[in-house]
This record gives structure tokens, sequence and C-alpha cells, in this order.
């Protein structure tokens, strides 16, 4: 081969590898880390069972672990937050974004989950929460990343209904998952703070198929504290660890 064909030859494959590198860059930026959705109950009901300050200074730490990535948890690219109440049913609420949490500190972000989230409504509604993930991860074409539902939830339907009892166990038939069924390849719903009984009923009773379910029952979610250690965040190795085993536990796609 001449001079001349070799530096053609080269330079085809020098803008090969250009092009393949930066397709393969593009792929990782839209789906290189996870989507988060966190639905935060605002019902009375989770204030009388005794846990939603013990939430709201867990969830301030999640989320800073998870906008950071620390400690092996997942990076998350975009991070929603609404509540699951209403005073009725149907009550759509709005989301707060990932700007209004990545420049606060874990106090900050305590602070602002209480100031929104006050547990003043009167029903739990996740059916509507559900309807507006699938709506904003359309709407901002966040269908190829990874996309985790996290609900800081009693895990009690508290809605009225013609034919079941708020909190029966017919009421769990009744949540609806199919706008989360098919809204991503790898969607994982994780329900924190349930009783034992609550839980089984997510797991046994609420219809789904594609959608991958995780519970950590709320007598193993009281105990985070006792994780934390008089350190930075970037040195709390025992909390993320406890957090990645308990609570973002890798769940396999159910059989159907």
């Amino acid at each position: 081969m001449s001079r001349r064909g070799s530096s053609l030859t080269l330079a085809l494959l020098s803008t090969t590898l250009l092009a393949t590198t930066a397709m393969a860059q593009r792929a990782t930026d839209r789906t290189g880390r996870d989507t988060m959705f966190v639905g935060v109950d605002t019902s009375g009901s989770f204030v009388q069972a005794g846990d939603y300050a013990n939430a709201m200074g867990f969830l301030a730490y999640y989320i800073y672990g998870h906008l950071h990535g620390l400690g092996g948890l997942t990076q998350v690219k975009e991070l929603f937050v609404a509540a699951i109440g209403g005073k009725e049913a149907g009550e759509p609420k709005a989301f707060h974004p990932t700007l209004e949490f990545a420049d606060k500190d874990i106090a900050g972000i305590e602070a602002n989950l209480r100031r929104w989230y006050p547990p003043t409504d009167t029903l739990t509604d996740f059916n509507v929460f559900f309807e507006q993930v699938a709506r904003v991860t359309k709407e901002r074409n966040l269908v190829l990343s990874p996309i985790t539902v996290l609900l800081v939830t009693d895990g009690v339907p508290d809605i009225p209904h013609p034919t079941f009892k708020p909190g029966s166990k017919g009421m769990y038939r009744t949540i609806n998952l199919a706008p989360l069924e098919y809204l991503s390849r790898n969607l994982t719903l994780r329900v924190a703070y349930t009783s034992p009984k609550v839980a089984e009923f997510w797991r046994t009773e609420v219809p789904r198929q594609r959608v991958r379910l995780w519970t950590a029952e709320a007598e193993i979610m009281r105990t985070w504290r006792s994780q934390v250690i008089d350190a930075a965040p970037p040195d709390q190795a025992r909390l993320w660890k406890w957090v990645r085993q308990t609570l973002d536990f890798r769940v396999r796609v159910r059989p159907l």
C-alpha cells in the first residue's frame, strides 16, 4: 500500500473511532444514571403511626446520598419529589425537581421536606401519583433511563370506594400500576415504612407484571439513625451500606 493510501486508511479509522466514541458518550449521558421519583405520604395516618419525623430525617440523607452518589449509591440524573396525599381523591400535586435539592446540605433538604409536605391531608391516593410519574417521564423524555419510584408511606390506600373499606385487603387490588408497567425497561417501585401486613398486601394483592417491587417495613427503617456516625456525609460508610442492603436492594423481574 502506498503512503497516500495508508494515510487515507488511518484518517478513515480515526473518523470512525471518533464517531463511535461520540455515539457511546451520548448513550451514556442518556442512560448512565437513574431517574428517581419520591412520593411523600402527607396523610394524618402516617403521623399517627409515629413514623413521619423519622422518615423525613431519613429521606433527607437518602436524597443527598443519591444526588452525590455516596457510598456506592446510584447517582441520580433527575429527581422529582411530590406528595401522595390530598384533600380529595384524584388531586394532583406538584413535583419539586432536582435543582431544588442540588445545592442543599442534609439539614436544608430536611427543612424543605417538612415545609413542603406537612402531614395535613386526609386521603392517600397512590394512583394519581403514578399517573403523574408517567406523565413527567414522557414529557421529559426519560424513558431510556432506569427509574426508581420510592414511596415513603404507611402504604395504606385511603380513598373512598363503593365496594371496599379504606385499608381493607380489597383496597390494595385497586392500586393501579399500569401507568408504570411499560414506562421503562428497568423500573423499581420501593415502598418504605409499611407494617409487615401492609407490605405483604403490596406484594400479593397489588396487580403488577413488569414492575419490580421491594418493601422495607417501618420497624426496620426506624433503625437507620443507629448507622449514622459523627462524620461528614461522604464518610458515612455504615449508613450507605445499610441503605444499599435495606432499601436499595436489587430486585429481579418477577416471572410472568
